[in-house]
C-alpha cells in the first residue's frame, strides 16, 4: 500500500515544517524512499533544507494536488511526505471533497495519514476539534504534541479532543524540546540533521561537540516516536 503523509495543524508557528523535516530526515537515515513537497511558496522548509528530495506543490491548484495521488500510485513503494503550510486546510478540503479523494484512495491502494502538530495553547486544541468535525474516522491521524513550543497539554486534555482523536484511532506522539541554541545554529545554516550531527569542522554549524551530542539524543528519542507510528 501506498502512503501519503500530510503534515498539517492549520496555524502558524506549531512546527509543522520542523516535523517534517524529522520526517524526511528518519526516512534518509533508514533508507526508505520518498518523495517531498512543500506548499510554502515562500519559506518553504523542505525546499530549504531537503532540496533533493522536495518540489514545490501548489494547493490552490488541483491538478498539483493530483499529482500528489499520482506519484502515490505510480511507485508505491515510495512515500510522499506533504508539508502544509498555515492556511492550506480550505483548499485541501476543497480538493479532498470534489474529488472523492478518501473514497478513491482505499480504491487505488493509498493510505492518507494527516499529522496534526499541536502546540500547547488553544487554537491547536479548536483546529483539533474543526479537524475531527470535518473527516471523524475517515483519516488515519497522527497528534503530535510539539514540545518545543509549550509543555503544558492540559487544555487538550480537559477538551476532550484528545480522548475523541483516540477513539477514532489516532495515535499520539511527543517531541520533546532541543536546546534553543543547537535549533537557531541548525537553522542559521539551513543544515539538515544529519549535516548538523556530522560535521567536518565547527565552522560548518557552530555547533560544538556536546551540542552535537545533545542533537543525536534528541534525534534518537524522536525516530523511537516515529517508530512507534510506524511510518
Amino acid at each position: 500500500m501506498a502512503h501519503i503523509h500530510f503534515i498539517g495543524g492549520e496555524k502558524g508557528g506549531v512546527g509543522k515544517s520542523l516535523v517534517a523535516r524529522l520526517i524526511a530526515q528518519y526516512f534518509i537515515d533508514r533508507e526508505l524512499p520518498f518523495l517531498g513537497f512543500d506548499t510554502d511558496r515562500s519559506h518553504g522548509a523542505l525546499m530549504r533544507f531537503y532540496s533533493g528530495y522536495a518540489s514545490p506543490v501548489l494547493v490552490d491548484r488541483y491538478e498539483t494536488l493530483d499529482a500528489l495521488i499520482e506519484a502515490a500510485v505510480d511507485q508505491p513503494d515510495r512515500r510522499i511526505l506533504v508539508d502544509l503550510a498555515a492556511q492550506t486546510h480550505d483548499p485541501l478540503v476543497r480538493w479532498m471533497d470534489e474529488s472523492s479523494v478518501l473514497e478513491l484512495a482505499p480504491e487505488l491502494g493509498v493510505s492518507l495519514h494527516y499529522w496534526h502538530v499541536m502546540d500547547a495553547g488553544k487554537d491547536s486544541v479548536d483546529l483539533l476539534k474543526r479537524l475531527l468535525d470535518r473527516f471523524e474516522s475517515r483519516l488515519s491521524y497522527v497528534l503530535v504534541l510539539n514540545q518545543i513550543r509549550g509543555s503544558d497539554f492540559s487544555l487538550l486534555e480537559q477538551s476532550g479532543e484528545l480522548a475523541r482523536a483516540q477513539a477514532a484511532g489516532a495515535r499520539v506522539i511527543g517531541i520533546r524540546h532541543l536546546q534553543d541554541a543547537v535549533m537557531h545554529k541548525i537553522d542559521a545554516t539551513s543544515s539538515s540533521f544529519w549535516a548538523a550531527q556530522n560535521p567536518a569542522d565547527k565552522a560548518t554549524t557552530g555547533l560544538g561537540l556536546m551540542e552535537r551530542q545533545r542533537l543525536k539524543t534528541w534525534l534518537r528519542d524522536v525516530y523511537q516516536q516515529l517508530e512507534l507510528v510506524g511510518i
